[in-house]
């Protein structure tokens, strides 16, 4: 008798459980599911009931050559530098320039020095996104060594994406004193 008794105890709480476990599979008929931005920030979506993800447009896609050319070159900001580099793995400052504009199909020289015999020298006052700048930098100052891309120019200040060998693929402003006394020209590509 008191197997009988075990033996219908332990047939009841196995049902119980498999009853129980289909309550709590049917009640989270949602998943989460993780959607990486540009910004590098993980937004979490609710999955509804139904087979499709409405997912809300936050900004504009980028509409010329220039925009898309930034656009590409800043997905790497915070990438560490790199000699040679044009991979997430790491970048040099000629790579994130002649990659981003490869997007576009427009091919440049590889080299810093190179690329500044491309497009045409423009003075500041009239440079715009999408424009190349070149510097002479630390102690080789007498040949162009540096590269950066204009993203944009806010309040007479020009700011520029490059990649540093101290901090990476960065964004800076041509105000700042170091950049301001190694620029050496502009030049226009598109």
């Amino acid at each position: 008798m008191l197997k009988r008794i075990i033996f219908c105890l332990i047939i009841s709480l196995s049902f119980s459980n498999c009853k129980s476990s289909k309550r709590a599979k049917n009640k989270s008929a949602s998943s989460k599911i993780v959607i990486k931005k540009n910004t590098d920030k993980a937004t979490a979506y609710t999955k509804p009931n139904s087979e499709h993800i409405i997912i809300p447009k936050t900004k504009e896609t980028p509409r010329s050559k220039a925009e898309h050319i930034i656009a590409y070159a800043k997905q790497f900001k915070g990438v560490r530098y790199k000699w040679g580099g044009t991979t997430k793995s790491g970048m040099d400052c000629s790579g994130l320039v002649y990659e981003s504009f490869k997007t576009q199909n427009i091919a440049l020289p590889r080299i810093s020095r190179d690329m500044a015999k491309k497009g045409k020298k423009i003075p500041l006052k009239k440079v715009t996104q999408g424009d190349l700048l070149f510097f002479k930098t630390g102690n080789r100052r007498n040949s162009i060594n540096h590269v950066g891309l204009i993203i944009a120019i806010k309040n007479n200040s020009i700011e520029f994406i490059h990649a540093t060998s101290s901090k990476g693929v960065i964004t800076s402003s041509l105000n700042e004193k170091y950049w301001h006394k190694a620029f050496y020209e502009a030049r226009r590509i598109l």
